[in-house]
């Protein structure tokens, strides 16, 4: 199913990073769209084989901007088109949103900005080996309906990783993250480092070589795991939505 990836992303200077490499690595073309700045989305995904939604600074909530209301409209389409879906960070939070969830910021006011550690749930054993260390940036979470299904759990935010339907999921860490990206964040994002649960930048660099192997295997195993499910959906149009984590 080797074809071209939609990756959606949030701002002019926003890197795909590892997850683009990847995709690139496996034989796809990237066509980024930004609609922040004005890009506009295709009418459809036939042209497509899947579509990914990064982070940003923005919030899922933040409907008077125009851009975060012209993908949440276009949610619709990317669902309908039966491709595989991930949703990073912001958007994982868009897509809990536009399901019927809450997307919200930390009851006490934390944030997770750096590395915490992720364990999957009864049904996120097929898709993690067990408790992983991952890499955050985000002071919003979410709370999903009974449709979608938890993969993954945490202390700070307690939902993690989701699978929606049969190929659309969401991560709330940041699987793509290459140590540059650390690098530039931690710089141009000093800032947020001050809030209430984040890591300081030297964290941030110093354990990258610790932490990111795992990250960056976990990734590639699960991009070709995500990539086949677009198969599975095709062989499997008339049959009701099933638990096959």
């Amino acid at each position: 199913m080797i074809g071209k990836v939609l990756l959606i992303v949030h701002q002019g200077r926003s890197d795909p990073g590892r997850v683009g490499q990847l995709l690139m690595d496996r034989g796809f073309c990237l066509d980024v769209r930004c609609p922040n700045i004005g890009h506009a989305l295709p009418e459809s995904l036939d042209e497509y084989s899947a579509c990914a939604m990064f982070g940003g600074p923005m919030s899922a909530n933040d409907c008077h901007l125009p851009g975060i209301r012209k993908e949440l409209d276009y949610f619709p389409t990317i669902l309908d088109s039966e491709k595989p879906f991930l949703g990073i960070c912001l958007g994982a939070q868009m897509l809990a949103r536009v399901i019927g969830g809450k997307v919200c910021e930390h009851p006490e006011g934390l944030v997770e900005i750096g590395y915490t550690k992720v364990r999957p749930t009864d049904h996120g054993r097929g898709y993690f080996d067990g408790p992983m260390t991952v890499y955050q940036w985000h002071r919003e979470g979410f709370e999903l309906p009974s449709c979608a299904t938890v993969l993954a759990e945490g202390e700070v935010f307690t939902q993690q990783a989701f699978r929606y339907g049969k190929c659309a999921y969401g991560v709330q860490f940041h699987p793509e993250v290459t140590l540059d990206m650390k690098r530039r964040w931690t710089t141009h994002g000093a800032h947020r480092l001050t809030a209430p649960g984040a890591q300081p930048a030297d964290i941030h660099i110093g354990e990258h070589e610790i932490h990111d192997p795992p990250l960056e295997r976990w990734t590639g195993r699960f991009l070709d795991r995500w990539l086949r499910a677009a198969e599975a959906s095709a062989a499997d149009t008339d049959n009701p939505v099933a638990d096959v984590a």
